[in-house]
């Protein structure tokens, strides 16, 4: 297969790599000082472009890598609040296709949906009231972070009680607050934390390296290559869509 990279930085390498270990030829690498190769015969070559940058310049990134006809995996975040809709629109309505996800890791999709049974579970429990925490390098530039904000819409979900995320600091009830701290060169640990009277629990996801990010996402643009529209981790990792037979509490 044929991969372009847009950004190459710590991951990008990463994912250079594992692309190559797995025999797939980097055709073109895009950074901050060759934008005009967005335009190159190389880049227009390539079966899929995988893109990790940062929130300022990915949606441009998207919209000239859907001009050049280049299929798109990527896992930067921070742009979904402005942009969203008009990229699933152009992915649903116009032919083009963005493999997205937070986190590409598969430690993480086991641990997202972990965290969406448990929160069923915790929903016939209401003395248990959830907190999250996030901790990430100090070169992170959103907060929270992307996967945080995905694992509380997991909970949201599946827990009647919450009804929306916050930052920082809950003022009422139905609140879900996401604590994020940046420290260090820190990977990236989730915790989903649920307190009564009586005890707490609690689940982390700690991410050693970024090799796991980087493997998720050339396995992704591996199932991208052939594939159409707007997709996510529960595409490539079907058990993210499964349903359990634990009852809501109102029934």
């Amino acid at each position: 297969m044929k991969i372009a990279l847009i950004g190459y930085g710590k991951m990008g390498k990463e994912i250079e790599q594992i692309a190559l270990s797995r025999g797939h030829e980097i055709v073109s690498i895009i950074d901050v000082n060759n934008q005009e190769d967005f335009n190159s015969v190389a880049f227009k070559s390539a079966d899929v472009a995988i893109e990790f940058t940062n929130p300022m310049v990915a949606y441009n990134n998207y919209i000239r890598a859907f001009e050049a006809g280049v299929k798109l995996v990527s896992g930067s975040t921070g742009w979904m609040a402005e942009h969203g809709d008009e990229v699933k629109q152009l992915c649903t309505e116009g032919g083009k296709t963005l493999f997205w996800s937070s986190n590409f890791s598969l430690g993480v999709a086991i641990f997202s949906a972990v965290n969406k049974y448990l929160a069923k579970i915790m929903n016939q429990f209401p003395a248990y009231d959830v907190t999250m925490s996030e901790t990430h390098h100090i070169h992170k530039l959103d907060a929270p972070s992307g996967t945080a904000i995905t694992l509380a819409e997991g909970v949201l979900q599946n827990l009647e009680r919450k009804d929306k995320w916050v930052k920082e600091e809950a003022t009422t009830a139905n609140e879900l607050p996401i604590h994020s701290i940046r420290e260090g060169e820190v990977f990236g640990i989730h915790t989903i934390r649920y307190d009564s009277d009586a005890d707490s629990i609690s689940i982390t996801h700690d991410a050693k390296n970024r090799g796991g990010f980087a493997l998720g996402a050339v396995l992704a643009a591996e199932y991208t290559a052939g594939k159409q529209g707007y997709l996510g981790m529960s595409d490539l990792f079907p058990f993210l869509n499964d349903e359990t037979s634990l009852p809501m509490s109102n029934q």
